[in-house]
């Protein structure tokens, strides 16, 4: 098929990764497999195919109109493509292994940055003109996410990492170039700048630490080399900003945007940090501190920046000063933007590829470009009427795109879809979800698609659906093996037709439907084996009617199709295939396992095909994809077959010849392939949706000969199709955009309460959950309860006579086992022989013990399991410990006193201890020997006296404990005299916890005993209180578990709260227990003279003293039968005597209860005397508990500073072999710079000589002039020299452009623009050489010869003036490798000063030195001194005091001292007590003094206000009038008129008002007969004033606003100003109120003035 058609990718659509301008006005991004570009002006989208797999990192160069991109494999090469000739540049072949993190172009030049993934993580730099690497950097990128150039030097290189912003730059000398690191310090979290921390090797002597030098981190955890650097810096040093986006300057400085809100400012010359922007400082901008500065791009406008809340602001900074020019705000979340190559255009873009575009110069409006739903496609269809494409995500997206790809509308289905089939007679598709349900949308308003319908059918994902060709069924098909028939027209509401089961799993389902044929075949494939889940071999057809309506001949009761409504035929392949499509009598398969297309002719109809599995053959078998497996799609036409696999490669073949096929690389590979893949209806076009990759591609079928019968055939098909089906579409079309849109809530309801399960229409509101509850039935459940519910009401009344005939038999059958309980043995019937039903019986019974079995393996696992765990434990827990721990408590108080639990010491143990002994004896004996010898040092080892317990630093040996090979802690010198001081104090500590055991024992011991004693005397005491008739509760003390831990191991019957399940084997012998018991009684049997003494002397021959209290005299008989008169003498006697003898007994019983009591307090004071005697006993060891403690713990103090001296040593030992390490590699670093710097000079040497010879040879072309032109006249070759050196204009602006750009430009001139200056030039030259410039009278060739001899001058000053920038350029390379080398040098040297410090300062812990240091640190050692109570003067702050700058002083000093501070002291209290006296009187006469000064103020002070008392005018005139009667009569005569000339004004005023009033009436009549008339017009005006108002808001909306604007802004204006107004006059009140209090206040009188007559 490939000589008649091609496939090429018309449009895709999916998520982008991320999106660069290529040129001024195009957009690059990545869809899937390919590279789409857009056109922001004219919208055109242009598709660029991936030559490899995959598309792995990218990027583009705007100014140069070049992308590149990596692809997707092992060993993966980087393409160069130009645009918009989408032509391959290069191949770029580097050492990646497996794929590239980042690439970057450069705008000075044709270099690209690229950065590889693990292993190697190798940055290298390209040349991709002539595709050679220029440096590379292996182990360097294991951090990066992106590189960028520096747009005005490609020279540097910018790594933004997680957590670091490297800066890279290229030294170059000559050829040779090289990659230097620079790692910029980034401010901490709280923009502070956090200083490099620098590890001293130790103090000086004079401050020495108290637990020895500071040493540093990495010579305390024993690190070296790189590795503890790393570790180090990151567990030390502070936390540091992280960096989020990068951005060059154009002054080639750097913007850094971090995650945490800052900015900062990079200098790349001094790699310097400086803060523009602190969001925690007082003075933030407001707007930036929302702000994270995720993105940053630089335009002409300012640092555009992207902020939270999806806010773009422009920054103007200026120095340290950040504002805020321009803001605008996004619609949709943005997280990338970037500005295009001029500036002109803005790009935003979301995770969810969104672009927004933003012209900040014609307008501030931001317009949405793209819209792509985030999601991965899972199925894609064609809309067959008008070439519409309908997407469907995962996340419930249903998209609509036009022909060319343009997205038309989304659509939130608010479920994950999973299958999608379009309608070919209606304007809708169809959509499965997760939850079971298949949506119906309708697309006749391609702008606004809507949901109508939808149905519950499956409890599982709808995996199929599909539509036969002229729109009669939709068939769905879903792991449960049902597949359901619907009625494809919205005229029939979609209803459910019925179902059938398939043999298994539905794998695929393809239709076949001709024209003229009444019949439409369905072929499922199914997977027939439970082993089988994404393949089968077992193919169902199922030939079905031309007919939409459910009829009840159709379908059963339960919807099920009946064998007479159609025909199925099962047939069976030999290998199992993944997808297959129906053809015409055919089958196309593909099987994965052998990798291959199969064609499967199908037979021809017989009566038992149906009852029948056929085996089918395949007819033919090509070869299939390389990744499977794949889905097959059959054009409408059946003449072409189209199949996506895994691999992502989409290929058509004709059906006729399957041999041949076009192919498309439409997915990745890497990401799973295909989805699915749809013909469009004239079969020209194909969509195919991805796995994992997030888009979908439309590709087009070329065809490359015009007159291709199979196109025409297609293209024929497709009209005739749309002509046969254009009535029914117009029909159904009609009612489908009738349809409501779908209410999920009444329909629901609708559905659970009818018994049709057809879902009717809604009320047009928008869907709200389409996601069906799990109580919501399905189409099949709710069928099968309608059943049910209609069987009920039919057979109600004989399931009620039903039920009550089995109520009366089971009446019947209780009465006879009632009965049959009553029988003799012989007629009783066994329970089971009462069974009815015995097998369902014996199935009861079966699982029963099927579940007892079960839950009986459960149990012995969960218990053969804990069993297991408890060995385990009692193992390494208990059984491992020798001594147990246990603890003994007091017997009338709290105290607890618990022993040492000790495990037994191991061999090794008990060998380090006797090597320590072995050596400590030898030492003895060599110490013995040299004092024999006459040597007599004063604190030897063995001097023959005990230390005393303040310089032994514990009190070991006062408790008997003390081993006699322990050293001095004076004599401690070395390493391994530490070392075994450590074992042999373990040693001591051991045996005080060993003797400290052996005393809880005894302990233990005696309490048992005593509880033993205890309970003997309670149980004495437990038979009086029962001879006495007691209830009293005795104390019964016992054991604790503390006391007693190994009951802890055991379980008590007591504990067991649950009944003993008891084995078969249990149970018999415990009945056979009680059988023998019974006999045993049984052979007793009945003994007279037993009984006998039983009833007369209880059971015992001989009255004991405990029974007198049970002995009762019965009274005589008489008493009972006779009253007291009827007594005779006798009887009275009698009765006389039985109470003496009453009287006698209860004496008796009264001095015997005395006695049991005497008895039982005795008893409890022996128990309680005993109780103390322990008590006291368990204080005393309590005590020496705490003295084996407070020894124990200064012996563990002991050891805990000798093990701190010994990590202290090997600190120090680690720190040596740091600076080792360090200086060896700092000392080959040096070497390698050195070897490097006398090549690079070598190379300098013969670069100069060469550059000499060329300007040498360009000198002797100005000597040589004169003598090429000796056949010249003088005066000519003068011209002509003037000539000779005359140079084009354009080199004299080049030079001065040169001297602007600085050294920079300098740089990049002296390789790259070389070639393209000398063309410049010799294209300017042309000018020059023309014939009009030569002089007049010269000959035209000498002209010539003329122009040839300046050329090759020009080419010299151009060779001279390359070699001297290429020169100039090595020799500044070669000083930076100089100043490297001293650096080096300088580092080396301070390297070494350090090593040898420390090294001092090793082996002053090692050896004995006469040097001052070294003696110092080695006599200062650390011993442990005990202090008595107040021997300690050292002040306490703490829980401890502090001992840092103590002093130990002998303590006779100090009791002299405090001798003589007493005698001070009392002198100075005498002289204090002298001088009190003599203050007091002092002070007494002071009080007075200013008792009577205060006296003298006061009176004056009443005095002034007396004089000073303010009067009004009326009190005045009260003090000085006499007569008060007369002053008084006159007010009133005044306050009578003052009331009549009221009431005349107020009559006045009443009578204006009722005038007023009238005259309003008058008025008011009139006005509402004015009001009368306009009312009539009002209607008329309000239409009127309605559309003029509706135009002038069209028309002039925007002038309205602005002078509303205008309007609101004066009202303020005027509000502001009449509030000023209204301030300044409320001011001026206020003054002049009181200026008149003031005034009023100056004319009162005062009170001394008056004069009273």
């Amino acid at each position: 098929m490939d000589d008649i058609a091609s496939l090429e990718v018309r449009w895709i659509q999916g998520v982008s990764n991320s999106v660069v301008f290529v040129d001024n006005k195009t957009i690059c991004y990545t869809r899937g497999s390919h590279l789409c570009f857009l056109n922001l002006a004219s919208k055109v989208q242009s598709v660029l195919q991936n030559p490899g797999r995959g598309i792995g990192a990218f990027t583009a160069d705007g100014s140069g109109c070049v992308c590149a991109f990596s692809e997707q494999k092992l060993l993966p090469s980087v393409f160069v493509y130009s645009f918009p000739e989408l032509q391959v540049k290069n191949e770029l072949k580097g050492t990646a292994q497996l794929d590239y993190t980042s690439l970057t172009l450069s705008n000075c030049g044709p270099y690209l940055g690229c950065c590889s993934s693990i292993p190697d993580y190798t940055i290298t730099i390209w040349n991709w003109e002539t595709a050679e690497p220029i440096c590379t950097r292996p182990q360097a990128g294991k951090d990066v996410i992106s590189l960028v150039f520096n747009p005005h030097n490609w020279l540097q290189l910018c790594a933004l990492g997680s957590t670091s912003v490297t800066l890279w730059t290229v030294e170059k000398s000559a050829g040779y170039h090289a990659l230097k690191p620079s790692v910029i310090d980034l401010p901490a979290t709280d923009g502070t700048f956090v200083e490099k921390q620098v590890y001293l090797s130790h103090s000086g002597h004079n401050n020495v630490p108290y637990f020895g030098p500071e040493m540093p981190v990495t010579a305390i955890s024993g690190l070296k080399g790189d590795v503890a650097e790393s570790v180090v810096s990151k567990l030390c040093s502070k936390a540091r900003l992280s960096p989020a986006s990068v951005c060059w300057t154009s002054a080639s400085q750097l913007y850094v945007g971090c995650a945490e809100g800052f900015l900062l400012l990079v200098d790349p010359e001094s790699a310097s940090v400086s803060v523009l922007f602190n969001p925690q400082s007082s003075d933030a901008t407001p707007e930036l501190t929302r702000c994270s500065f995720q993105s940053l791009t630089v335009c002409k406008h300012g640092l555009i920046v992207l902020g939270k809340e999806s806010l773009v602001h422009c920054l103007q900074i200026k120095e340290t000063q950040i504002s805020i020019t321009k803001t605008w705000r996004v619609e949709g979340s943005v997280t990338t933007l970037t500005c295009s190559p001029d500036s002109e255009y803005l790009l935003l873009y979301s995770n969810t590829s969104q672009i927004y575009v933003l012209n900040p110069v014609q307008s501030d409006s931001i317009v949405k470009r793209a819209d792509v739903v985030n999601g991965n496609f899972v199925a894609a269809a064609v809309l067959q009427s008008n070439n519409i494409f309908v997407l469907v995500t995962d996340s419930g997206e249903l998209q609509v795109c036009s022909a060319v790809g343009v997205l038309l509308s989304s659509l939130a289905l608010q479920a994950q879809g999973t299958s999608l089939a379009c309608c070919p007679i209606a304007q809708y598709a169809a959509v499965g979800t997760t939850s079971g349900r298949v949506l119906f949308i309708d697309l006749n308003n391609e702008q606004q698609p809507r949901l109508v319908h939808q149905v519950q059918l499956y409890r599982c994902t709808v995996d199929h659906l599909i539509f036969d060709p002229e729109g009669h069924y939709l068939l769905t098909g879903a792991s449960d093996s049902h597949i359901f028939l619907l009625d494809a027209k919205p005229s029939n509401s979609f209803s459910v037709i019925g179902y059938t089961v398939a043999p298994g799993a539905i794998l695929s389902l393809s239709l076949q439907c001709t024209r003229g044929c009444e019949q439409v075949k369905v072929l499922a494939l199914c997977s027939g084996r439970e082993g089988e889940r994404h393949e089968g071999s077992v193919l169902t057809l199922l030939t079905l009617p031309k007919r939409s309506r459910a009829d009840p001949v159709c379908v059963d009761r339960y919807g099920c199709l009946s064998t007479s409504t159609f025909k199925a035929s099962t047939y069976e392949v030999p290998h199992p295939v993944s997808s297959c499509v129906l053809g015409d009598h055919e089958v196309f398969a593909y099987c994965h396992r052998r990798k291959s297309l199969q064609r499967f002719p199908l037979p021809q109809d017989t009566d038992d095909a149906s009852r029948q599995v056929v085996h089918l053959e395949p007819q033919q078998e090509v070869g299939g994809h390389p990744l499977g497996p794949a889905s097959l799609a059959l054009s409408a036409h059946q003449l072409w077959l189209a199949s996506i696999g895994r691999d992502g490669l989409l290929r058509v073949r004709e059906t006729a010849s399957m041999e041949r096929y076009v192919e498309l690389q439409c997915h990745s590979c890497r990401l799973g392939g295909f989805g699915n893949v749809c013909f469009s209806a004239d079969s020209q076009t194909l969509i195919t949706a991805g796995f994992r990759d997030g888009s979908a591609v439309c590709s087009i079928l070329r065809n490359k000969c015009v007159d291709g019968d199979k196109v025409k055939e297609a293209a024929l098909y497709d009209l005739s199709m749309a002509h046969y089906l254009r009535n029914v579409f117009h029909k159904e079309n009609l009612i489908l955009t009738e349809m409501p849109e779908w209410e999920s809530e009444r329909e629901l309801r609708q559905e659970t309460d009818a018994v049709d399960v057809t879902v009717q229409r809604g009320s047009g509101r928008p869907p709200l959950q389409l996601s069906a509850p799990p109580s919501h039935p399905t189409w099949l459940e709710s069928r099968h309860r309608a059943v049910i519910e209609e069987d009920n009401e039919k057979l109600s009344e004989t399931k009620t006579n039903l039920r009550k005939t089995i109520r009366e038999l089971c009446d019947t059958i209780q009465q006879m086992m009632l009965e049959n309980e009553d029988l003799p043995d012989v007629e009783r019937l066994e329970q089971h022989e009462f069974n009815l039903d015995t097998e369902e019986q014996k199935r009861l019974d079966a699982e029963v013990d099927e579940e007892v079995s079960r839950v009986r393996d459960e149990m012995e696992w969960e218990i053969l399991t804990k069993c297991y765990l408890y060995d385990v434990l009692k193992r390494q827990c208990w059984d491992s410990v020798m001594t147990k721990g246990r603890s003994v408590e007091a017997f009338h108080s709290d105290l607890k006193v618990k022993n040492y639990a000790l495990r037994a010491r191991t061999e090794q143990d008990m060998e380090d201890l006797r090597m320590v002994h072995n050596m400590r004896t030898i030492e003895k004996a060599a110490s013995a020997s040299n004092l024999k010898d006459g040597s007599k040092e004063v604190g030897s080892v063995d001097d023959g006296k005990e230390e005393s317990a303040a310089l032994t630093g514990s009190f070991s040996a006062q408790l008997g404990y003390s081993n006699p090979y322990v050293y001095d802690q004076f004599s401690l010198k070395t390493t391994e005299q530490r070392i075994n001081q450590i074992t042999l104090l373990q040693d001591v500590i051991y045996c005080i916890k060993t003797a400290f055991n052996a005393e809880f024992e005894a302990v233990h011991r005696q309490k048992v005993q005593e509880l033993n004693r205890v309970r003997d005397r309670n149980r004495q005491i437990g038979a009086i209180m029962l001879a006495l008739n007691s209830s009293e509760t005795l104390w019964e003390p016992g054991l604790s578990r503390s006391e007693w831990p190994e009951r802890m191991l055991t379980v008590d019957e007591a504990e067991i709260k649950a009944q003993k399940h008891l084995t078969p084997e249990q149970k018999e012998e415990e009945k056979r227990r009680k059988l023998e018991e019974q006999q045993r009684l049984a052979a007793k049997g009945d003994n007279s003279r037993d009984r006998a003494l039983s009833d007369m002397m209880d059971g015992v021959l001989q009255v004991k003293k405990v029974d007198i209290l049970k002995m009762e005299i019965p009274p005589p008989e008489f008493v009972l039968t006779k009253s007291d008169i009827d007594w005779s003498e006798e009887e009275k006697k009698a009765f006389k005597e039985f109470e003496k003898k009453t009287k006698d007994l209860n004496e008796e019983k009264e001095k015997y209860k005395k006695l049991l009591e005497a008895e039982i307090k005795k008893l409890q004071a022996a128990s309680w005397d005993a109780t103390e005697g322990f008590d006291e006993t368990l204080t005393k060891l309590f005590e020496k508990k705490v003295r084996c403690e407070t020894a124990i713990y200064q012996e563990e103090l002991k050891i805990s500073c000798l093990v701190c001296s010994v990590l202290t040593e090997e600190e120090m030992r680690n720190r040596e072999l740091e600076l080792k390490l360090q200086l060896d590699k700092m000392l080959a670093y040096k070497d390698e710079i050195a070897g490097d710097l006398k090549k690079h000079e070598e190379e300098l040497e013969l670069f100069q000589e060469t550059f000499d010879s060329i300007v040498a040879e360009d000198k002797v072309l100005d000597k040589e002039f004169r003598k090429d032109f000796f056949d010249v006249p003088t005066h000519m070759v003068d011209h002509l020299y003037k000539l000779f050196k005359r140079r084009p204009r354009v080199q004299k602006v080049r030079a001065q452009a040169e001297k602007n750009l600085g050294s920079l430009k300098e740089q990049r001139l002296c390789a790259s623009l070389a070639p393209e200056a000398l063309g410049k030039m010799l294209k300017a030259m042309e000018e020059l050489d023309a014939a009009e410039n030569a002089p007049e009278g010269l000959n035209p060739s000498i002209w010539e010869r003329f122009c040839l001899v300046r050329r090759t001058k020009v080419e010299s000053e151009q060779k001279v003036k390359v070699k001297a920038l290429t020169l100039a350029e090595m020799k500044t390379f070669l000083q930076k490798k100089r100043d490297e080398e001293r650096a080096a040098q300088q580092e080396a040297k301070h390297l070494s000063d350090k090593l040898e410090s420390d090294a001092l300062l090793a082996l002053v812990l090692f050896a004995s030195s006469l040097h001052k240091e070294r003696t110092h640190f080695q006599t200062d050692i650390m011993v442990q001194i005990l202090l008595k109570q107040g021997q300690g003067e050292v002040s306490t702050t703490g829980l401890t005091p502090d001992y840092t700058h103590s002093v130990l002083q002998h303590r006779s000093v100090v009791e002299d001292l405090n001798r003589t501070i007493r005698m001070l002291a009392e002198q100075k209290i005498a002289s204090m007590v002298e001088r009190k006296d003599f203050r007091k009187g002092i002070i007494r006469l002071e009080w007075d003094n200013k008792m009577r000064r205060m006296q003298i103020e006061d009176f004056i002070n009443k005095t002034r206000d007396i004089q000073m008392l303010q009067l009004s005018e009326e009190q005045q005139d009260y003090l000085q009038k006499t007569d008060q009667d007369s002053r008084v009569s006159k007010q009133v005569s005044i306050l009578e008129k003052t009331i009549d000339f009221q009431e005349k004004t107020h009559l006045q005023n009443v009578q204006h008002r009722m005038k007023k009033t009238a005259q309003l009436k008058r008025q008011a009549a009139v006005i509402a007969s004015k009001n009368t008339a306009l009312d009539q017009q009002l209607s008329e005006m309000q239409v009127t004033v309605a559309e003029r108002k509706h135009i002038c808001e069209e028309i002039a909306s925007e002038e309205n606003e602005a002078a509303k604007s205008e309007e609101r802004y004066q009202e303020i204006l005027q509000k502001r100003n009449l509030e000023n107004l209204a301030r300044a006059q409320a001011e001026e009140l206020a003054f002049f109120g009181a200026e008149l209090e003031r005034l009023r206040m100056k004319n009162f009188p005062s009170l001394d003035k008056l004069q009273h007559n």
